[in-house]
This record gives C-alpha cells, sequence and structure tokens, in this order.
C-alpha cells in the first residue's frame, strides 16, 4: 500500500488512518490524503482521503476529528462527496458502463475519537477503529476490476496528457505511429515516488532528484496546480533555466488546475518566470536586484567579471546575494525545476525572497550531463547560520511528508539508447580510453545501475547494467534493438543530408508519425543555422514544414504543431520527441575539448522517447560507429575499470572546459613547445643551451 500525504487540516485521523493501511501489505494501492481535489461549479472540492485499490475499488474517507458531536451532518456530507467523485468519473467513457460506473465506488465515515459508536453497515457507514475498517473493507470487494489502471489515471490527472496525444489517424496495426499509441498508454499513470513528488509538500525545503526523463517537470507542473488549488491565496513561483520550458509549464499548469477547480489558474498568483530575467523578460534575479535596488548584470557584463565561460550567472547572483542584508519575502512557494544549472547562491537567493517557512522545491538531474559538476549537498547549498549549524538538512521521516524524493525510474530513454549514451559520453569502449568520470561511485546506482560483476571501487573492474525496474521493459520491446538506434556513416555532407531528407518524408508518409514527433539536432550552436537551412528548404520542397527553434520561433518556443524541429544541442536540452536526428555526429568522436563533445552527445541521445538516427561522415563517423557497435556487442552493458583518484583528476585537467580564448592559448603553447622539440631532436639546440633552472623544472614537472 502506497500512502502519499498530501496537505490536510485533519492530522490525527489522517495519521491514524495511513497507521492502518501502511500495516495491509495484503491490499496493493494507494491511499491519498488531502486529495484529490475535484473540479465543480463552486470550484475545488477536497476529499479528505480516498483508497484506490483493484481490491476495493474506490472508497471515500470523510474524516472526524475530536470527540462525538450530533451536528455533524454525516449523511449530507457521505452523499456530496460521493456524487462530486462519481460526477468526476463519469466524465471519462472508459469507466462507465452504459449509464452506470464501471468503477465500485463507496464512503464512509472515520471517526477514531468516537468510541462506541460504529455502524459498519448502515447506508452511511461510520468506522472507528481498525476492526471496523476492516470488516468494511471485507464487504466492499470489486470483482469486475479491469477499469483500475484507467481509474488511477483520472484520479492522478494524466488522462489530460494523455489526451493530449491522441492518434486516431493511425491506420496501420506495425507503424511507428502505432508503436507509439500503445507506447504512450503504457505510461498511464504515476508511479510511487512520483505521486509523492506532487502531492507532498513540506513545510520547508524539499528536494527531488532523478534521471533526466524521469518525469520531474510533469511532477513540478502538477504540484503547481495541486498546490494552488488548495491554497489559492500563496504566490507560487516556478522558475527553470531552459526558456522553451515556460510554454510546457504554463500548458500542464492550465490543465490540471482546470482538473482541480474547474476553472483557470490565477495567474496573478503564479509565476512562471525564468531564472534570469531582463529589462523585457521577466525573471527571479532581475526581479531581486529592482526589489533590492541592487546593481544588476546582464549576460555580457556578467561573462566579462567571471574568470570562465559559462560562470557569468553564477557570479551574478553571489554579488546579489552578498550585498542583499535583509530579504524582502513576497513568495509562499518556489520551485526550481534544472537546478543542477544553478549555483548555489541563485538557489539561495530564491531561499531568501521566501516567507516562512522557507517552502522551496528544487528538482535536478542526477544526469542532465555527464561533467565531473555534481549536485552540491543541502548543507553545501544553502550554508551555515552563525552557530554553523545548516540552514538546510534533509531528512526523511516515517509517517511524515517526505523531504528527499527520488524518481529512479527513466521513462523517456529505452535501456539500449541511455547505455549508449553513457557508454559514448564517458568513453567506456574508447580505444583511446575513458575521456571523465564520476568520483563518487555511488552516482551510478543513484542513476539506476546494477553491479553485475566486479565492484564499485578505485582501480577494480566493474560492469554495470541497468534492469527493468530502473528501465521498463516496454520502452524497448516495441522495436528491434537495430531499430531503436541507428549509427549511420556517409561520405560526404550531401549523402547525409540525401538520407535525413528521404528518411523524415517516410517517417511521415508510410511511419505515421506526426511532423512534431521528429526532432533534428546540431551538435555545434554556432554554426547550425546554416548547416541545417538547406535540409529545411529540400523539406519544404517536398511540403514538409519545419521550425529552427529560437530563430523562427519565439525564444520561449521550441515545438510547434505540424512542424519537424530542428535544434542546436543546447535548446534542445529539456525537450524530448520521439524521432530523434543527431547530423554531423563526426564531430563529438574526436576533438580539442573532447569532454564537451560527448556530453553533447550524451544530452542529444537522451531527447529520444524511441528511436534515434546518429548521422555523420567521414573518418571519425566510422571511429564512432565502431565504437557503438562495442557498445551494441557487450550487450548495452557498461565494463571497465574504476579509474582511481589521480587517474581521474588527470583526466579532469587533460579534458577540462575552456573558452575559445583559452583553447588558442594551449594551441600555441603546445605548438611552441613541439617546435623546441623538434629542435632539441634534430640537434638545432642542445639541452644545454637551456638554462639548469629550466631543465629541473622541466623535470620536475614532466
Amino acid at each position: 500500500m502506497i500512502v502519499v500525504r498530501g496537505g490536510t487540516d485533519k492530522p490525527i485521523s489522517s495519521q491514524r488512518l495511513a497507521d492502518y493501511f501502511e500495516t495491509r501489505t495484503d491490499i496493493e494501492g494507494y491511499l491519498y490524503l488531502g486529495y484529490p481535489i475535484i473540479g465543480t461549479i463552486e470550484g475545488g472540492y477536497q476529499i479528505d482521503a480516498l483508497l484506490l485499490s483493484d481490491r476495493h475499488g474506490a472508497v471515500i474517507f470523510h474524516l472526524i476529528e475530536g470527540a462525538y458531536n450530533e451536528g455533524i451532518e454525516i449523511a449530507d456530507i457521505q452523499d456530496e462527496n460521493y456524487t462530486k467523485l462519481e460526477s468526476k468519473l463519469k466524465q471519462h467513457k472508459d469507466l462507465t458502463k452504459g449509464r452506470n460506473l464501471a468503477v465500485q465506488l463507496n464512503v464512509a465515515t472515520f471517526a477514531s475519537a468516537w468510541t462506541g459508536r460504529t455502524d459498519i453497515h448502515s447506508e452511511h457507514p461510520i468506522l472507528v477503529c481498525e476492526n471496523d475498517l476492516a470488516d468494511f473493507l471485507e464487504s466492499k470487494t470489486w470483482e469486475d476490476n479491469q477499469a483500475y489502471q484507467k481509474l488511477v489515471s483520472v484520479i492522478q490527472s494524466i488522462t489530460t496528457i494523455r489526451n493530449r496525444n491522441k492518434r486516431g489517424y493511425v491506420k496501420k496495426l506495425d507503424s511507428k505511429g502505432a508503436k507509439l499509441k500503445k507506447l504512450e498508454e503504457s505510461i498511464a499513470n504515476l508511479d510511487r515516488q512520483q505521486s509523492t513528488a506532487v502531492i507532498e509538500t513540506v513545510d520547508g525545503v524539499q528536494r527531488i532528484r532523478g534521471l533526466a526523463g524521469s518525469g520531474k517537470t510533469i511532477v513540478l507542473a502538477l504540484k503547481v496546480a495541486y498546490l494552488h488549488s488548495k491554497n489559492p491565496d500563496w504566490r507560487i513561483a516556478v522558475t527553470f533555466n531552459s526558456r522553451s520550458l515556460k510554454n510546457q509549464f504554463k500548458h500542464f499548469i492550465t490543465l490540471f488546475t482546470l482538473e482541480h477547480k474547474n476553472e483557470e489558474p490565477d495567474w496573478d498568483k503564479i509565476d512562471i518566470i525564468h531564472a534570469w530575467g531582463s529589462p523585457s523578460i521577466r525573471g527571479i534575479y532581475y526581479e531581486i536586484c529592482l526589489k533590492h535596488n541592487i546593481e544588476y548584470f546582464d549576460f555580457k557584463t556578467a561573462e566579462l567579471m567571471a574568470k570562465s565561460y559559462g560562470k557569468g550567472f553564477d557570479v551574478a547572483c553571489e554579488k546579489a546575494h552578498s550585498e542583499i542584508k535583509a530579504f524582502q519575502q513576497y513568495y509562499d512557494v518556489v520551485l526550481v525545476d534544472e537546478a543542477q544549472d544553478f549555483s548555489p547562491y541563485f538557489l539561495r537567493l530564491c531561499y531568501g525572497i521566501l516567507k516562512q517557512p522557507k517552502r522551496l522545491v528544487y528538482a535536478y538531474d542526477e544526469l542532465q550531463n555527464i561533467s565531473n559538476k555534481q549536485m552540491p549537498s543541502p548543507e553545501e547549498l544553502f550554508g551555515l547560520d552563525t552557530s554553523d549549524k545548516p540552514f538546510v538538512s534533509l531528512q526523511n521521516t516515517q509517517g511524515k511528508p517526505k523531504q528527499d524524493i527520488v524518481l529512479d525510474v527513466c521513462y523517456r530513454n529505452s535501456r539500449p539508447i541511455l547505455a549508449t549514451a553513457h557508454a559514448l559520453g564517458f568513453g567506456i569502449y574508447r580505444k583511446k580510453g575513458l575521456i571523465q568520470m564520476f568520483d563518487q561511485h555511488q552516482l551510478w546506482q543513484d542513476v539506476g545501475y546494477k553491479v553485475k560483476d566486479g565492484k564499485l571501487a578505485d582501480g577494480e573492474p566493474v560492469t554495470l547494467t541497468r534492469d527493468e525496474k530502473s528501465s521498463p521493459e516496454f520502452l524497448e520491446k516495441h522495436s528491434p534493438i537495430d531499430d531503436l538506434i541507428i549509427f549511420k556513416s556517409f561520405n560526404n555532407d550531401a549523402e547525409q543530408i540525401a538520407y535525413l531528407i528521404a528518411d523524415i518524408e517516410k517517417n511521415i508518409k508510410e511511419d505515421e508519425l506526426k511532423l512534431d514527433d521528429i526532432m533534428v539536432i546540431h551538435p555545434e550552436p554556432y554554426t547550425a543555422k546554416r548547416a541545417v537551412g538547406v535540409i529545411r528548404e529540400a523539406l519544404f520542397k517536398k511540403g514538409i514544414n519545419s521550425n529552427l527553434a529560437g530563430v523562427t520561433t519565439t525564444p520561449d518556443e521550441f515545438f510547434k504543431d505540424n512542424a519537424v524541429v530542428f535544434t542546436q544541442i543546447y535548446r534542445a536540452k529539456g525537450n524530448e520527441a520521439s524521432m530523434v536526428y543527431i547530423i554531423n555526429a563526426q564531430e563529438c568522436f574526436d576533438a580539442f575539448n573532447i569532454a564537451q563533445k560527448r556530453n553533447m552527445l550524451f544530452t542529444a541521445l537522451t531527447r529520444s522517447k524511441a528511436w534515434v538516427r546518429v548521422l555523420g561522415y567521414g573518418q571519425n563517423m566510422q571511429a564512432l560507429k565502431q565504437e557503438f557497435e562495442e557498445v551494441k556487442h557487450n550487450k548495452f552493458e557498461l565494463k571497465f575499470t574504476y579509474p582511481t583518484a589521480e587517474e581521474r583528476k588527470k583526466l579532469n585537467i587533460v579534458n577540462r572546459d575552456m573558452t575559445e580564448q583559452e583553447r588558442k592559448k594551449l594551441q600555441k603553447k603546445s605548438a611552441s613547445a613541439n617546435d623546441l622539440l623538434q629542435s632539441l631532436m634534430i640537434g638545432e639546440i642542445h639541452k644545454e643551451d637551456l638554462s639548469e633552472e629550466l631543465r629541473t623544472r622541466l623535470k620536475e614537472l614532466l
């Protein structure tokens, strides 16, 4: 039995009900406390507690706190609970038979302090103890329970997402469109951890973490809608790094709020707001600067202040945090998506602008990229007070909402695609050896790998594999592995383009894919616009519309209906598509900045919900394809010797991220060193020509 604790104003009876069901290991299903909230013409109507079970159907519990009170209209309350939920369920054809509900629905009052007032078998039953609960449930069995999964989906509000992806146009039984239809139906309900993340909210900081593709964005949107419906006066902000997430959040929050309240969200109370912002675009950081009368730094200025590329926002947030002596507190809840993209100082700014009790929800991917940058602990993120005690320390306590939630199942990428992404990203089967590696061995298990052979320890050989729990089998069983993931090498760019155009045309005309099922990713952000222009023009001549994300769309848009999306790698982050094409992949095989390039390849591969095509040309593409063949030959298991701390340090130095200026400077210095070496080798100069001090220092360094 999965107990999910939402907000409730009846804590004693809720806890006693939860305690009982946590002992009933024979009943499989969900017990929701303070949930669902049902949309009615009067607004949101909250149920005290709801049991969903394939054995007992749906059972509403009306909860009573305190001693007996004859003034409570139990019959009226039970009847209203019943009719409200029945009305909601009858809106779904799959839950009806003729004019009747196809789900067993019952209601009872649970009043744990009403000793001696048991009335189990009346039309309006009253239960006061565990024996009453057991007897009542025993009398309510659901025989024809085929609609159970659909029932759960409706209660979780997930049907609104499924309806969005209807594929009524599909005619063929085994086309890719037909396979997608079945695949989308398989991901019908929230799992245990997702349900917990949506409904359980703590008075303080809550962390939600997991793999890319584990459903964090949907979970956060559901959470915003739930909190807004339950607490309409709260000011809520949801913030993020990728601007293309804004429309996703607005769409899902609207859908889920309509489910809960039967009305649109009050957008005066909900801010879907970018992290940085500017005078023309709202942002958390920009508004903090305005409200606290401190200097705001735009991207260009912040980057000039930073010592390394891409750290401008970190520097700006650190400076803002240091200048604010007393925070204005104007939000009741702040939810941060993509928290792995932010420095601790941005999260501290979000924490600062929160009213007590500081409800901050931060969600992040354990492995959005595979650089050695790992998320700091809550103690490191939020710092220490004047007594050296951490402002934030997370701990899950039995019987209370969870402060730390791990979403450990990836519902986007199949096992072969995810294992390929990791193998290529880390260079597991690369002839020249590993490119990078986690310092923390445990991270491999956190992201869903199991040790098959060996052990996760420095200097030890290990074999890692993914099981069905972390990578559900249905994500790969719909198609042969040789169709799930294809690497193709061409002689030149023209051949690559011709293949891509023909394959996209086939996807649409034969495979029954929609245009917005298809994403084409170019790994190089600076040349993507020019590189994809000729491809988009050729598709247009064939009657196939496309857009270039952030160029032919607004910055907040990524997909458009009835258009294939082309994108550079950084805009692709946070988005997904059923069919992903990665073009010019040869650029990711070997390069001066190979770790960065392999991170790009990892991100591109993990955008795919079903199929991926990795295309490129030349010798480097041939070599990349061969590296993939090794992954495949090893049955998508990762076999390697874990590098020691010293070896990892060397990898981090050799493959560190550098700016273009830093790379050019290093290349120039390397060329000078090479010239010196050549001169020594051919006798143009002798080692004695070098000063003794220089020779000594060279020996020490090399």
